[in-house]
């Protein structure tokens, strides 16, 4: 048997994955890793790769907004104003008091306190596991999509609907961007990867997904059926939930996969694939522990 070692690709690091046969068909994860993969080769130290990527999100950020930009700058003009008015129309020509109810129940789950408690839980939990990076994560992905919606709303101050009476009590600051929608579009989708990190069931992360996107939806059409948000609204909401959501999931796989060239970070990080039950994933003796990244 041959005792010549194994012959590592060029610029391989300890940890990557780059001399490991890439499997799955999703586009979106091969597209991830082949830019870290290609930060790691051409960028030296944890934080000069964190900090590359760091300004790749930013850039990917900017064009989100400039897209954005373009929408906003639409909605202003009145250039969606017809279709907005038709939609909402169209629901309070729909609506019943069984719907209200319902609708009323489903826009709770983006209001500020649901919100808040879930983002507790789910830190308590994730800390008490050790996943302290998901918990930075989480809190950083929630305050700064507060802050954003609420500047964007100053920044456009849209009227709210008047088309018929709202059918709730109160609504806050100006219409454009829903802050509903895009808060449960930061919340639900950052918990749904933060849990889909902790399964191995390829069924339960779809499931977990999938879940997610259905509050995320229904919150949406309920702030249009309750009358306080244009559809163009909820869409703006969505678009910068999602872009600012996968900014923080992105920052968060960038210190999973170069962990391994800062000690400090590898200790915290060390075992992010354990749970409560299972404890620590402390690694045998006679085995390196596993630093691959992990969906």
């Amino acid at each position: 048997m041959s005792t010549q070692p194994e012959i590592q690709p060029p610029h391989a690091l300890p940890g990557d994955r780059r001399g490991e046969p890439r499997h799955g068909s999703e586009p979106g994860k091969r597209a991830v890793f082949s830019l870290f993969r290609w930060v790691g080769r051409h960028v030296k130290g944890f934080y000069g790769a964190v900090g590359v990527l760091l300004i790749v999100g930013v850039g990917v950020i900017l064009a989100c907004v400039a897209v954005f930009g373009a929408l906003a700058d639409e909605v202003m003009e009145g250039g969606t104003q017809q279709m907005d008015d038709a939609v909402l129309l169209w629901m309070n020509r729909h609506a019943s008091p069984a719907l209200t109810a319902v609708a009323l129940d489903i826009t709770a789950l983006g209001a500020g306190t649901v919100v808040w408690l879930l983002v507790i839980v789910a830190s308590v939990f994730l800390w008490v596991s050790r996943h302290r990076y998901s918990v930075l994560l989480l809190w950083v992905a929630i305050l700064g999509s507060g802050l954003i919606n609420a500047t964007m709303k100053m920044f456009f101050e849209r009227p709210r609907p008047q088309l018929f009476p709202w059918r709730v009590p109160y609504a806050g600051l100006s219409s454009f961007p829903s802050g509903h929608s895009m808060t449960s579009m930061v919340c639900y989708s950052t918990l749904a990867y933060l849990i889909a990190r902790l399964v191995d069931s390829r069924f339960l992360r779809r499931f977990t997904f999938g879940l997610a996107a259905v509050i995320v939806v229904l919150i949406g059409m309920s702030r249009m059926y309750l009358g306080v948000h244009y559809p163009t609204d909820v869409l703006a909401g969505f678009t910068t939930g999602l872009a600012w959501a996968s900014f923080c999931a992105l920052m968060i796989e960038a210190i999973r996969y170069f962990r391994h060239r800062e000690p400090v970070v590898a200790a915290h990080e060390h075992d992010l694939e354990a749970t409560v039950a299972d404890g620590p994933a402390n690694p045998p003796a006679n085995k390196p522990a596993d630093s691959r990244p992990r969906f």
